[in-house]
């Protein structure tokens, strides 16, 4: 009998430490899973981040002219900007530089810089993220995946950078008869609008950013990826200089509406009453029907010649970053 006791005791406890260590096993592979997983995370390329958010400054800067110009083509017509002031890009060039003086041309570059510095990181390095989740090499990539990390990205940045976006077409709609600081700006509309002012228009701008950002990032991807396979060209700047010249008119042909009602509301003011239109298919709508279809590609010009020249600009040196030898 208490032979039998003695086995049973070291049967339970065999069996005790048999669960005991499969409890361990079981912990240690979650602890190891996490670490994986952990240690995926770090291991995200940060480069896609940093080197985005600096091409896009260059970029934004060297084209910025152009799109002041595109931003008071699209501002006139509307109740308060009646007059048309500007025939085109060209005459909008130079009459503001004669008027207004050239630094005109630059009213807005402080908000516009730091929507880069915002925007543009988040947007290149997520979209290069996320793709990386979903393939783990380049040549897997398809169209589909393509497209959808483009409009994530697209979406999240601009919602985020959005205050950023509405004083900088504050200051390019009034340029020199805004007077103050971008921080003065900044606090002005706060206090005049509250925080809803300084999210105007969030939802077309992260249309149109998921419109420009979705087409935008995948055609150069494709353009590239098919010159570099036909072996027309290698990985060089000419082949970098078609692609971002394609992505840049199929991102102006697809967002140009989004953007002129997306600038309209951006301009809007509390103050001056009820807003004009009650969102982007309404703003679409009103235009159509009191201007002509032709008023949604206001600013069309302006848009792809600065789309082109700032895709080019951007891509070029976002690539040659990419080459940096760290």
């Amino acid at each position: 009998m208490f032979i039998d006791m003695l086995h049973c005791l070291k049967l339970h406890h065999c069996v005790d430490l048999c669960l005991g260590g499969l409890l361990l096993f079981l912990a240690g592979l979650q602890q190891v899973e996490a670490a994986a997983a952990a240690t995926e995370m770090v291991n995200l390329n940060w480069k896609p981040f940093i080197y985005g958010g600096m091409a896009s400054i260059v970029a934004e800067f060297g084209t910025f002219p152009i799109d002041l110009t595109k931003t008071r083509l699209q501002v006139q017509g509307q109740s308060q900007y009646t007059e048309v002031r500007y025939r085109g890009m060209f005459h909008a060039l130079f009459r503001i530089g004669k008027e207004e003086g050239i630094r005109a041309l630059y009213s807005g570059i402080s908000p516009a810089l730091l929507r880069q510095a915002s925007y543009g990181t988040i947007k290149i390095g997520t979209y290069n993220s996320l793709k990386r989740l979903f393939v783990s090499h380049p040549e897997d990539e398809t169209m589909v995946i393509n497209v959808f990390c483009g409009v994530v990205s697209g979406v999240l940045s601009s919602s985020l950078a959005n205050p950023t976006d509405v004083l900088k077409i504050r200051m390019q709609a009034q340029g020199s008869l805004l007077q103050g600081s971008m921080m003065s700006n900044f606090i002005n509309i706060y206090q005049t609008e509250g925080t809803r002012g300084l999210w105007r228009g969030v939802i077309p701008t992260a249309q149109r950013a998921a419109i420009v950002v979705g087409v935008e990032l995948p055609v150069y991807d494709i353009t590239k990826k098919h010159l570099l396979r036909s072996g027309l060209m290698g990985d060089t700047v000419l082949a970098h200089f078609i692609s971002s010249f394609t992505c840049g008119l199929a991102g102006a042909l697809a967002s140009n509406p989004v953007d002129v009602v997306r600038t309209r509301m951006m301009n809007q003011r509390v103050s001056s009453g009820s807003p004009m239109y009650k969102g982007t298919l309404d703003g679409v709508m009103q235009t159509w029907k009191n201007e002509g279809f032709f008023a949604l590609y206001k600013g069309f010009w302006p848009n792809w010649l600065r789309l082109g020249p700032w895709n080019i600009i951007f891509f070029i040196t976002f690539e040659q970053l990419k080459k940096l030898p760290f």
